[in-house]
């Protein structure tokens, strides 16, 4: 029950690989998150995925079918969040929801989606009037709007001030209950740990690791930190065994233990230690409008 199957994947750019013999499999109804730096391999992947870029070789199949003969009807079926969108400065963001939905056979109601992305109070200004962070509330809007089986998020919450990334948490964990598969890419490593299946880490176009969020490069089995204050100062040891440690911390301190602090490695620092080794130049395509890609809206659903 797969929702994207992705074997020996590979795009090339003159001498460059972006994407070097890419495996990959994102199952039905999971939030799955890509991770990796500027110029991994991330973006171009993704848009192959969307039907917007073509491959070198490899097999790819997307809801069942080849992204790169994706047809109205395979279209229909998934949904869009770009990095930004334009040329929709005169519009309302209720104009340009209702004129995308019609290109769907089963989209949302156009209220139910405005007041889901928190644009309730400006649904009716023209998107020129919008902040930065409505407008990508809107982008939100505007990939939702159909009931995607398979939605895409690229960089959803930039620009999100805390509450309403939280917010955008919340919607997404609704999509995933309902069935929805969601691609995720970011760079905020919270956001992947709160929504995420699975990550997987992508650098140098290929794939480095994959795991659950809390598994991800062995983290569950690192060595914890224990840090705690006695004889006043800050002491931290590490150790396979916290619990055994603390143990005999609470012994030896009568008790408590006076700011008693049990970490490992957090997926951040995970993250780190993996890309670390790969250096990359940026993709070719990170500035390029891809044709069809430009603005997300009915180029990117007909």
């Amino acid at each position: 029950m797969t929702a994207i199957s992705i074997r020996g994947l590979v795009k090339e750019y003159g001498t460059m690989r972006a994407v070097d013999g890419l495996d990959l499999d994102i199952n039905e109804g999971e939030v799955f998150a890509l991770l990796g730096p500027n110029g991994a391999g991330k973006t171009t992947a993704v848009e192959i995925l969307e039907g917007f870029r073509t491959r070198d070789a490899g097999e790819v199949s997307v809801l069942g079918h080849d992204p790169a003969n994706a047809d109205r009807q395979w279209r229909n079926r998934i949904g869009i969040v770009l990095q930004a969108s334009a040329g929709l400065d005169l519009l309302t963001p209720r104009e340009i929801l209702a004129s995308t939905g019609r290109a769907y056979a089963n989209a949302r109601d156009v209220d139910d989606v405005i007041a889901s992305v928190g644009l309730g109070e400006k649904a009716d200004v023209r998107i020129a009037g919008l902040s930065g962070g409505q407008r990508r509330r809107l982008d939100v809007a505007l990939g939702i709007i159909g009931r995607p089986e398979l939605l895409f998020l690229d960089e959803p919450t930039t620009g999100f001030d805390p509450k309403a990334r939280r917010d955008f948490w919340e919607l997404i964990r609704a999509f995933a209950a309902e069935g929805t598969t969601v691609l995720l890419t970011t760079h905020y490593l919270d956001e992947a740990e709160h929504l995420a299946d699975r990550v997987g880490i992508i650098a140098a176009g290929k794939l480095l690791a994959l795991d659950t969020p809390a598994n991800l490069g062995g983290r569950a089995s690192e060595e914890a930190t224990v840090t705690w204050r006695e004889g006043g100062r800050r002491r931290s040891l590490r150790t396979a065994t916290p619990t055994l440690e603390v143990t005999r911390l609470a012994q030896r301190l009568g008790g408590e233990i006076p700011e008693l602090v049990i970490s490992r490695p957090s997926l951040e620092d995970t993250y780190l230690s993996l890309i670390a080794p790969h250096t990359g130049d940026r993709e070719p395509d990170d500035d390029v409008a891809v044709a069809g890609r430009s603005t997300g809206t009915a180029e990117a659903t007909a």
